[in-house]
């Protein structure tokens, strides 16, 4: 057993203690980092002699010798360096005198440039972190070490947001990797303080009509008695237990947030994101312009009824291919336009969808499934009675709810129509399949067979532009529809049936149901403790089970009413903590104008692999727009295992080699726990230490790569850091530790010197400490622990943390030798390295002394010398000389 034999005062400087927020029974656990008073400053810490000896750098050795074990020794002399030391004495010494701690307001210079980087709140398993994890933090890390170095105010939090799970653990490590977070900006997402702006921002949305009530379908499991996200539900079954999941409407929240599409596209362009997350976006959002059109049903006997089935399409020009219609199974008007022959077909049928998922639904490599509803409806620009059916890849989510099937210029009404014989009408051609009318043309072209004496349109020989704009004109002049601009993106689903969540405030009169939102200043509206959280099986939230929470009256008219059971979505409070980072501690506003304008907008953002894209849009209490813009890193994996052997590279991308149009998404398998191949960053750090984790992570590729952990790559970059600790401090002693100095002298450095500095460093027999300085500034960012430490021995008694960034010298950087060609009698027989300034004279002793170029001139005569400074040196020799040279 190795003993750490650390020299303390005899009490701490400070006292880094948990404590535990109790509330409402949940057990929700946090890392304290608060400390008072906090330093009125935000100069650079310095070492008190009190906390040199409490971070034991008067005895730097921190093994005694005396007390480790033959087999113990070993294991000291195997490490490249003993970052086992170093990094635990400097994470304590950063925490205590709050080394990255961002000044308050009235202390911040504002003159200086500000950096707020932030990142993606931590959602690791219940086994905690795996080595994927950090990735994202150190990158950020770096890049706030680095600003804070360059002379900026730098903004770098971190928070939580999970309703009763546990969060001390995780910042622990995210401590132990020597990440720079001002911890006294902690924030959680779960607290009361902290929600109560949560809820204050959803009683600005109902306001302005941003958040309403609507029946939406969601999962409900009978068996479980509660309703699933879409991820909890596999195959129809639900993932825990398998029980049958059906789709039931719902009375939920909604947000309204398209009403804000068109703004969200438009800023894409401003923003600095990878084009393919830009274009992922742009499909989420997926705006298109068309038309909505009525489609009369008819009665029996053929005759037009006021019923009207209303579709949206964004191919006008294909309206005269209509051959039939689709009506979502939960479409509205479905159980009026069923003939009493289809009843139970169709009854059935909706029982079956009620059991898939959307993406089940709508998956292109399903076959389609659907039956007649037995009633028709009349195509308004032609007059022809076409038949209604009900097919499931149709969602009453979506659009209307209805679509016009245009079998011969869509793949799945082509499908559709075929697998039911419904007739399939051709009204648009292009020129390179004028003649091929057996596949379905999706494409644009010139319209044929589209003209009507009825109607009185005719679209005939117009190309698909010009025939949609005047379908569109006579639609709406006819009175059969409107020009619409629909979405893709639909509101979201602001509603869970669960405890742990933030109470929605808001009361339903008893008397008529109506929503009156609570005061402001009854905020914040906190959970009741409950003993049972579990499932009513009713389809009511547990929050249902607090009666006399539940029961409550409404505050200005006194008249009873009940609280919302549902509560808030986990994802509520993370949508605008970038917002409160600015301004933690604010208990009158959700953040200081002046602050937001100071801090604002977030510089650089990085989130993880597991999540999309989100905005969230409110309004300050002067009605001003803020708004956050955020994507994550997206990593794809193949779900199978392609053995290796299989496998070719081919450009950037790998192949397999029997089919090589066939590309692999990656080489490996994402992390996770349930295939085994989690790497803990905890035994990395144990073995190599957290500066060659953070600095391996960095050189594993782009940081918006796949990338396949090599622990033989974390290796190199160990050893590196053993020689850049080796370089500096020297070998070590006979017992495998080292001294408490370095071998930097302080001497002038050699030209040579400055200029391998300038492109970095390498190792000579001097090193002067003006050259071991900036070096030491140059790593910190990456391995901050051992900068710290060498930092610290070089003499220095304030932390690097806020030291200038070296900036390279121009002068050092240019090139002052050249490789100069030799050739003997007109043949090039090697080179030699010469400065610019060389002469003749220089160049040949040069050349005489080489020793690939000397066996060609001992001994032998010269006649003649052609020089050309710095391009060429040919040597013309005797003869005679020349024949005894060996070929």
């Amino acid at each position: 057993m190795i003993q750490i034999q650390w020299l303390l005062p005899p009490q701490p400087l400070t006292s880094i203690h948990h404590h535990h927020h109790h509330h409402h029974r949940r057990s929700v656990v946090f890392f304290s980092h608060r400390r008072s008073p906090p330093p009125k400053h935000s100069s650079p810490v310095t070492f008190s002699n009190a906390s040199r000896k409490y971070f034991g750098f008067r005895a730097c050795n921190c093994v005694s010798s005396e007390s480790i074990s033959e087999e113990s020794k070993e294991v000291v002399k195997v490490r490249q360096y003993p970052f086992h030391e170093i990094e635990p004495r400097w994470q304590k010494f950063w925490d205590a005198n709050r080394t990255f701690r961002t000044p308050d307001d009235d202390e911040i210079d504002t003159s200086k440039p500000k950096f707020y980087v932030l990142d993606m709140f931590p959602y690791p398993s219940g086994a905690g972190l795996h080595v994927g994890h950090p990735l994202g933090y150190t990158a950020t890390d770096i890049l706030a070490r680095f600003k804070r170095m360059q002379g900026f105010n730098v903004l770098h939090p971190m928070g939580w947001d999970a309703f009763g799970l546990p969060a001390e653990q995780y910042a622990i490590e995210l401590k132990s990797l020597g990440f720079s977070f001002d911890w006294d900006r902690e924030i959680s997402t779960t607290e009361p303080d902290y929600y109560k702006w949560t809820q204050w921002i959803f009683l600005q949305l109902l306001k302005k009509g941003l958040a309403y009530q609507a029946e939406v379908p969601v999962n409900w499991c009978p068996a479980l008695g509660t309703v699933l996200a879409n991820e909890e539900v596999v195959d129809g079954v639900s993932e825990r237990g398998g029980h049958p999941v059906i789709r039931k409407p719902m009375r939920q929240w909604m947000l309204k947030i398209t009403a804000f599409a068109d703004r969200l596209l438009e800023d894409l362009d401003d923003l600095d994101w990878p084009e393919s997350i830009k274009e992922m976006q742009r499909n989420w959002i997926g705006k298109s312009e068309g038309a909505e059109v009525e489609f009369c049903v008819l009665s029996r006997d053929g005759q037009d009824t006021d019923k009207k089935i209303i579709v949206y399409t964004t191919r006008p020009d294909t309206i005269f291919g209509v051959t039939y219609l689709v009506l979502a199974p939960e479409h509205s008007l479905l159980l009026s336009v069923v003939s009493e022959t289809q009843q139970n077909i169709v009854e059935e049928y909706k029982e079956v969808a009620s059991r898939k998922s959307d993406l089940e639904r709508t998956e292109l490599q399903k076959e389609k499934s659907g039956v007649f509803s037995g009633c028709y409806a009349r195509n308004p620009v032609n007059g022809e009675a076409i038949p209604i059916w009900v097919a499931d890849y149709v969602l009453g989510s979506y659009g209307t709810g209805a679509i016009m099937a245009v079998p011969a210029h869509d793949t799945r009404d082509h499908e559709f129509a075929l697998k039911y014989n419904i007739p399939i009408h051709w009204v648009v051609t292009s020129d390179e399949r004028s003649d091929d009318f057996e596949k379905p043309y999706a494409g644009e072209g010139d319209v044929i067979n589209s003209s009507s004496s009825t109607s009185g349109l005719n679209i005939n020989g117009l190309r698909s532009k010009e025939a949609a704009a005047k379908v569109i004109e006579w639609v709406e002049r006819t009175g059969n529809g409107n020009r619409k601009v629909n979405y893709k993106l639909r509101d979201w689903l602001f509603a869970r049936q669960r405890y742990w969540g933030e109470p929605i405030p808001v009361v339903f009169l008893d008397d008529n149901g109506e929503i009156v939102p609570i005061p402001e200043t009854e905020l914040p509206l906190t959970l009741p403790e409950l003993d049972d959280f579990t499932p009513t099986g009713t389809g009511d939230p547990p929050l249902s089970k607090a009666v006399s929470w539940v029961k409550t009256v409404e505050s200005s008219s006194g008249k009873p009413s009940r609280r919302e059971t549902n509560t808030m979505p986990q994802w509520a409070g993370s949508c605008w903590y970038y917002l409160r980072f600015m301004d933690p501690k604010n208990s009158t506003q959700l953040v200081d104008k002046k602050k937001e304008k100071y801090w604002s907008p977030v510089d650089v953002y990085v989130g993880g692999a597991e999540h999309a894209v989100q905005y969230m849009a409110c309004k300050d209490q002067n009605g001003n727009f803020v708004s956050a813009d955020s994507v994550d890193v997206l990593g794809e994996y193949k779900q199978e295992r392609i053995p290796e052997e299989e496998v070719t590279k081919s450009g950037s991308s790998f192949v397999l080699k029997d089919n090589p149009s066939i590309r692999l998404i990656a080489r490996a398998h994402k992390m996770s726990k349930s295939r085994g191949n989690v790497i803990n960053p905890d035994d990395v750090v144990s073995e190599y230490g957290a500066d060659s984790l953070r600095l391996y992570e960095m050189f594993m590729g782009p940081l918006r790569d796949s990338k396949t952990w090599n622990t033989s790559g974390i290796e190199g970059v160990y050893r590196f850091l053993g020689r850049s600790w080796r370089l500096i401090v020297g070998s070590p002693l006979s017992d495998g530790t080292y001294g408490n100095q370095t071998v930097a002298v302080d001497e002038n450095p050699s030209l040579e010197q400055l200029k391998s500095l300038h492109r970095c460093i390498e190792k000579w027999e001097k090193l002067p400490k003006s050259i071991v300085e900036p070096f030491v500034l140059l790593l910190s960012p990456y391995a901050p622990h051992m900068a710290e430490e060498l930092w610290f021995r070089l003499g220095h008694s304030t932390t690097l943390a806020y030291e200038p960034f070296p900036k390279a010298n121009p002068a050092y950087l240019k090139d002052t030798t050249v490789t100069l060609p030799v050739q003997i009698n007109g043949r090039t027989r090697g080179t030699i390295q010469v400065e610019v300034t060389c002469t003749e004279d220089d160049a040949f002793k040069l050349a005489s002394l080489d020793e690939k170029l000397s066996k060609y001139l001992d001994g032998k005569t010269v006649k003649k010398r052609i020089y050309v400074s710095g391009k060429i040196l040919n040597v013309i020799l005797e003869r005679e000389s020349t024949k005894v040279v060996s070929r």
